[in-house]
């Protein structure tokens, strides 16, 4: 799930931690809704809209009388940019996914450090971004002095997440026996070993994600006491005047992982430099002053608008379609220094054209 669809998680109600809440027709239309959003044109999410009524006061039931058991998921490989692994519930359990999210979601959110910004109301990587440019300011005096930024990445966060470890952290929060047994058929219903890793497909893996690396971010904040620190999903940096003490965290990181996560940091992803070289995070690299687009995803939106310049010339899109995909991209570059990258978009539409 992205950042732009939790905004509407939480519309109406209380937010109690309770089954009764969890399994309430009314708790699962609203899911479907906030589910639905951008799918409308799925075949499986139509198929299972047109008999909406049904499917949903049947998924009530089976979750009232305790007999409701997840689907197998369907599994395929996505490249955003990196290729993924999908693991995809069916849409019955898609929509339950989002009504247990939506009821978890108040619970644990309150729990969570301030510069957490994945799959989190108010954040996202804009917001991420903007908060690395303000920490960079006051670390560096305005880049009037040398200051260092260290970047890690945990090693293959999703699958590696142990179900124990996630339950018991779980449980400190909610007490509802019955929530806890929904709770531990969503995490038996998807191993990449025995007792480990959640699947990318489910909204509710990004809340329990945000829920285990939380354990992280406690630590760095109150036990290392790093002030400049934030973090994105398993991506994370912390910035500093002096790099000795950066390197020094790097030991203590990886024990705190291995021994209360059994997690560790990625070692081909563990970056130290200057500041004021630029610090590349989320699809942007901050440097002094201002922002530009990373150049992985600058060539990537370059070969995507020859695409799409191509399939309009076939008549395989309308004009109309190339213009939404192009906002998105154009938006992307609002966020930084973008010109020139404007102009040669500019350059690749007419040029093809001729």
């Amino acid at each position: 799930m992205n950042d732009r669809n939790i905004g509407t998680c939480l519309g109406g109600g209380h937010h109690s931690c309770d089954f009764c809440d969890l399994i309430c027709p009314q708790n699962l239309f609203t899911a479907f809704e906030e589910f639905k959003r951008g799918k409308t044109s799925k075949i499986d999410v139509g198929e299972f809209q047109f008999n909406l009524e049904n499917n949903l006061f049947q998924l009530h039931d089976d979750l009232k009388n305790e007999v409701w058991r997840p689907d197998i998921y369907q599994s395929f490989y996505v490249r955003d940019p990196k290729l993924r692994h999908i693991h995809k519930a069916s849409t019955r359990d898609r929509v339950f996914n989002q009504a247990v999210f939506r009821i978890l979601y108040p619970v644990f959110d309150k729990t969570f450090i301030h510069d957490s910004y994945s799959c989190r109301l108010e954040k996202g990587t804009h917001k991420g971004v903007l908060r690395l440019e303000e920490f960079a300011r006051k670390v560096t005096q305005n880049y009037s002095r040398p200051s260092f930024a260290l970047k890690c990445d945990v090693r293959k966060f999703f699958d590696n997440i142990s179900h124990d470890v996630l339950f018991k952290l779980i449980k400190n929060k909610v007490k509802d026996e019955k929530i806890l047994g929904i709770i531990g058929l969503i995490l038996k219903s998807f191993e990449t070993k025995s007792g480990v890793g959640l699947p990318l497909g489910n909204v509710t893996s990004q809340l329990f994600a945000n829920v285990y690396l939380n354990e992280l971010d406690q630590f760095v904040k109150h036990v290392l006491k790093r002030k400049y620190y934030l973090r994105y999903c398993d991506d994370f940096i912390i910035l500093s005047k002096n790099r000795e003490e950066l390197l020094d965290l790097l030991p203590q990181l990886n024990h705190f992982l291995y021994h209360n996560l059994k997690l560790e940091l990625h070692p081909n992803k563990i970056h130290l430099r200057k500041i004021s070289q630029g610090i590349d995070f989320l699809g942007y690299v901050v440097l002094p002053h201002y922002k530009v687009l990373r150049t992985k995803t600058k060539r990537r939106i370059y070969k995507k608008i020859k695409i799409l310049k191509s399939e309009l010339d076939k008549g395989l899109i309308t004009q109309k379609q190339l213009q939404q995909k192009l906002a998105s991209y154009l938006g992307i570059l609002k966020h930084c220094y973008g010109n020139k990258i404007r102009l040669n978009i500019e350059k690749i539409l007419d040029l093809q054209g001729e």
